[in-house]
């Protein structure tokens, strides 16, 4: 799929794209923060039959009901694909060792041979993290590996 992006100046960022249906539908990201949700006419695609604001917590929630089920439903797929691949959901808390450090200290990979391949924050999801992302209490990482690496990839984030 196809995504466009514009600048707005003085705005922030549009991005657009087209359904199968042929329906437009975008998103305008504003320096603010503030996000609008724009569904364009059918008839006419280049103007806006529906603009919905949203501030922070909506977006959020908005995120949560449309990205996350899709990402455990890529990693379902890629289950049924290979054989003795696993995923696991592991909640950093305030007292582990890596609440408030870059994910790269826990050298997960490295120790493990797992992925961290999401982390889910405040119920946005966060794809392929990388190794300077600080992780925070309350987060909850998403780990692909095998059995065995996925659950000392818990051991190192319970225990460093």
């Amino acid at each position: 799929m196809e995504i466009e992006q514009t600048a707005l100046p003085g705005i922030g960022l549009k991005h657009e794209f087209t359904t199968r249906s042929g329906r437009r539908v975008g998103v305008v990201s504003h320096r603010t923060g503030r996000r609008d949700l724009i569904i364009y006419d059918k008839d006419d695609p280049d103007q806006a039959c529906e603009a919905v604001k949203l501030n922070d917590e909506e977006a959020d929630a908005l995120v949560e009901l449309l990205g996350a089920p899709r990402i455990v439903q890529r990693l379902n797929d890629l289950h049924r694909q290979v054989e003795g691949l696993v995923s696991l959901q592991y909640p950093i808390l305030a007292d582990t060792p890596y609440a408030g450090r870059p994910m790269g200290d826990a050298r997960v990979r490295t120790r493990t041979g797992a992925s961290i391949v999401a982390i889910v924050r405040g119920g946005r999801v966060i794809a392929s993290p990388t190794p300077d992302f600080v992780m925070a209490a309350d987060d909850v990482v998403v780990v692909v590996g095998s059995p065995d690496s996925t659950a000392a990839v818990a051991e190192i984030l319970a225990n460093g």
